[in-house]
């Protein structure tokens, strides 16, 4: 079964208007994000004094990604993600006109305000595995680098923009203004959306379901190594990163002759750092990897903080902010790229959704942290116990090693042969049991087992709900390889799925067979209908009945 796939192979005038246009579309809509996220801080801190409100924001802004990230991660992979960001960047439009709306009228109170950011967090966590899986579409495959590179500078342009833009725009006309201008943001990407004409995705299997794809995500995660390594080192950076971001209003708001303004000039410190590490980064790459790079960064970011929470001079806090941003971007651009390497095409947008669950809800786990800290010890005091956090979480690093992904191939391999079916069957039959019986020497059966256990993490990656190898008491030479499938349909989308890397690991099995002819292998379906005997029917007379079933 061959699927048709809207991987270019040019780089195509249209494709690139389309990125163009999208590039220069979400950099306004990033720079409203930032301006939206300083006026709503900066609002909280006029409508409550209390730093767990203050820091609640930043919560709300993240915490949507534990309610929408791994059903929105399903969807961009088996729904046109076209169409969904459509409905996520109309949903933040509308959300973010109300409450401007309702903030010029006098409305907002801070558990309105937190309401409405967290309804506009469930459009940016429905928006972003969509968005994040949408860049092989429109570039050729040698340019995905430096696509993902230009949305980095987006972002981080924005961020050094907007927060700066931000506190002018509350200064001079308040909150509402900022909110009302967030919303405007979003007219440019919905434009270009619209216009934009996806090629539809054709395929020989039917869609997956939404719970089906839910649960074929987080199975690929709960068996791929690699990817829960990112998992792990992300949590560990994350929580004790959030703090910076969530306390510095709380910071400002302290210092009397502090105001909106000044809060926009730290944010653009930061934001403006990282854009420097933007540029730094490449040049760093030869002597850095991945994990080198997270350990700098988290000694940098550790440091930071603590000059920010110790050194009551604005002056010296825009200068370690700087380098916080920079710490911060290379980090996130680290994460980020080892957890789009440890996901084929298929499956990567759950596997991203996944990944962005982790990060902001720990980013929003940090910001209830570190405000529930900083109520009752003060903002020094949580801000000196997240560096400590940081530091605490380095030898996860010796532990849990980011990939790199040099010599895996994750593009699909399609070498399986077509499953012979009875005619008729139905696709959705199942479950089925899958066999591939093995004759290998006897006496290497330790090694075959050593190499067989990469091929079963991959079966289960690729949707199987059980694995195991047997071996014949009566025969040690003769070794099964067994594997349950939900259904038919579902091991015809493992045919779609396996990926050359897996082709690898299952040649290094094969060269254990010993056989002239190819491992046996056989497809064994449940769910056939059974012959049911009326239950007025006796048996005839002298004939014993049937034992029970």
């Amino acid at each position: 079964m061959s699927t048709v796939t809207n991987q270019p192979s040019a780089w195509s005038p249209l494709r690139r208007s389309v990125f163009r246009g999208l590039w220069i579309a979400s950099l306004a809509s990033n720079v409203g994000t930032w301006m939206q996220n300083v006026a709503a801080a900066w609002l909280m801190t006029e409508l409550s004094a209390s730093a767990l409100m203050i820091a609640l924001v930043q919560a709300a802004t993240n915490l949507p990604v534990f309610v929408l990230a791994v059903p929105s991660g399903a969807l961009a992979d088996i729904v046109d993600r076209r169409r969904l960001l459509l409905v996520a960047q109309g949903w933040m439009l509308l959300v973010a006109a109300a409450l401007a709306a309702a903030t010029y009228a006098g409305l907002t109170t801070p558990w309105l305000l937190l309401t409405m950011t967290f309804l506009l967090g469930l459009g940016s966590a429905l928006n972003a595995p969509a968005w994040q899986a949408m860049t092989p579409e429109l570039v050729p495959r040698q340019e995905v680098p430096a696509a993902v590179a230009l949305s980095g500078v987006s972002m981080n342009a924005a961020r050094a923009v907007g927060p700066a833009v931000g506190g002018l725009v509350v200064a001079a006309a308040g909150p509402a203004a900022a909110f009302l201008l967030n919303a405007f943001s979003f007219l440019g990407v919905l434009f270009v959306l619209v216009r934009w004409r996806r090629p539809r995705e054709e395929s020989a299997l039917p869609a997956e379901r939404l719970l089906g794809a839910m649960r074929a995500g987080v199975s690929y995660v709960r068996h791929s190594p690699a990817l829960r390594a990112v998992l792990v080192r992300a949590a560990a950076y994350v929580v004790g990163a959030s703090s910076l971001l969530a306390l510095l209003p709380v910071l400002v708001k302290q210092d009397t002759g502090l105001g909106p303004a000044h809060y926009g000039i730290l944010l653009a410190c930061f934001g403006a750092g990282a854009v420097l590490g933007v540029l730094l980064l490449p040049a760093l790459t030869p002597w850095l990897d991945a994990d080198r790079t997270l350990t700098a960064s988290t000694l940098v970011l550790a440091a930071a903080t603590l000059g920010v929470a110790w050194l009551p001079y604005f002056a010296l806090r825009c200068a370690f902010l700087v380098p916080a941003g920079a710490a911060w971007l290379a980090a996130l651009t680290r994460l980020n790229a080892a957890a789009q390497a440890s996901a084929p095409r298929w499956v990567r947008a759950r596997a991203l959704a996944v990944y962005l669950l982790v990060f902001f809800g720990g980013m929003a786990a940090g910001s209830m942290l570190w405000g529930f800290v900083a109520a009752r010890a003060g903002v020094a005091v949580a801000l000196t116990a997240s560096a400590a956090w940081l530091l605490v979480g380095l030898p996860t690093g010796l532990r849990f090693r980011l990939p790199r992904g040099e010599g895996t191939d994750l593009e699909p391999s399609r070498h399986w042969p077509e499953m012979a079916t009875m005619p008729g069957i139905e696709r959705d039959r199942g479950p089925v049991l899958v066999t591939v019986e093995y004759r290998i020497d006897p006496a290497r059966t330790g090694e075959f087992m050593a190499a067989v256990q990469p091929l079963g993490q991959s079966r289960l990656r690729d949707g199987a709900l059980w694995w195991e190898v047997f071996q014949d008491a009566a025969d040690p030479a003769r070794l099964v390889e067994a594997f349950l499938v939900e259904s038919l349909v579902e091991h015809l989308r493992q045919h779609e799925r396996v990926t050359k890397a897996d082709r690898v690991a299952q040649e290094q099995v094969r060269a254990f067979h010993r056989a002239d002819e190819p491992p046996a292998v056989s497809h064994l379906v449940a769910g056939f209908e059974r012959p049911t005997r009326n239950p007025t029917d006796r048996p005839a007379a002298g004939r014993p009945q049937d034992p029970p079933s």
